[in-house]
This record gives structure tokens, sequence and C-alpha cells, in this order.
């Protein structure tokens, strides 16, 4: 399996942020202790997102903090990131295998226990599952149930993280639990102050003996 830790899975949204700005939460992030990072960049054209990507990459590889990039495997090759993570209307994981090869963490989404060995099966490193609660991140939001957050779990050997929504004052839901760690999103980019949200956010987990 290639060398990563989930436990504490920071994704980005660059929306409404300068570059320097959002370059910055990044950083934040990062000094706080995320233990891996996606860059999400739905609308960047290639050549955007592998110039975002590589100032990203830059800054992470000073914290070893694996870059994951979401969707793109020819972005995540064409700038040397650690990682890629597919939709269920993404590349096939198979597929990705294949031309990443075996060093690439390839992460997957999923929010039924088929479609999580289906991606187990195909060679998924890990595995982001939910929404758990309704995010503002995305137009499409398919809630799954914490019941079957466990089923997946308890399906696949391979690390599962719950995904959506996710806050320190919601996460209570998720204790007891056997997942990896989690996902956050606007937790930490809309927070007024990223560092000590992640912060505050990875302390609870710890109490909730999440990860």
């Amino acid at each position: 399996m290639r060398k990563m830790d989930t436990t504490f899975y920071f994704i980005t949204d660059s929306t409404g942020f300068s570059e320097e700005e959002f370059l910055y939460r990044v950083e934040q992030a990062c000094e706080a202790g995320v233990t891996l990072l996606q860059l999400r960049e739905k609308n960047k054209s290639t050549r955007e997102y592998i110039s975002l990507a590589e100032k990203v990459h830059a800054v992470t590889k000073n914290y070893q903090v694996p870059l994951i990039l979401d969707d793109r495997l020819d972005v995540a090759l064409a700038m040397g990131a650690e990682g890629v993570h597919l939709g269920q209307s993404d590349m096939p994981i198979e597929t990705a295998r294949r031309l990443a090869g075996d060093d690439m963490i390839i992460g997957a989404t999923t929010k039924t226990v088929p479609q999580a060995m289906e991606a187990y099966e195909q060679g998924a490193d890990y595995l982001g599952v939910g929404a758990i609660y309704p995010t503002t991140t995305k137009v499409k939001t398919v809630l799954t149930s914490t019941d079957t957050l466990r089923d997946i779990c308890d399906a696949v050997p391979i690390p599962v993280n719950a995904i959506g929504g996710l806050n320190k004052d919601n996460i209570d839901i998720l204790a007891g639990i056997p997942i990896a760690g989690i996902c956050v999103v606007s937790a930490i980019m809309k927070a007024e102050n990223p560092k000590k949200a992640a912060e505050d956010l990875y302390q609870r987990m710890k109490e909730l003996g999440i990860g």
C-alpha cells in the first residue's frame, strides 16, 4: 500500500480567494497538522490547474503532506503529485492504476457498499464516503447514512474517510464508527482563522477517538 495517513484530510476550495490568500490558507492547514491535502479545482483550464498545483505542492512538500489532485490524473502525473482522487463519473480506478503505476495514491468516492467493494478490488488505496451532512461545495449532494458508512468500513480493508459538511460541532455522529479519518473543506477554508479552526477540529476528533 502507498504511504499515506488519511486521518485529517483537507480538501481545498479556492472560490472567492486570491491566489495569495488561498496559498496562505493551504499553509495554515499544513501547519495545523492536516495529514493529506486534496486540491480540487472544477473550473480551471488544464494549464491553470497545473500551475496552481505546482505552487500548492511547493507548500505541502515542506510539511511532508501528500498532495492529491481531484479528478485529473493527467494533471497529477504532469506535475508530480502524490495521488489522485476519482469520483463515480471519473476515470475507472483500474484504468487509473494501470496508467499511474503502483506508486501513486488513488482514492475513490463511494456511497454504497457495492461501489466501495468495486473501488477496492480495482486498486483504490482509500475511500471517501458521504455526504454525511449537506454540503455547499457541490450542487448535487447525495446523503449517506452512518449505517451505510459503518457497513462500508466493515466491507473493505482499506482506509475509509467520512466526508460532507463535517465540522467540530457535528462530528459526534461519527463516534464509534471505525473510519480512518474525516475529509473537510468549509470547516477550514471558510474559517476566519484557518489554522485555529483546523487545530480545534483535530482536537475534537482525538477526543471522540476518530481516526
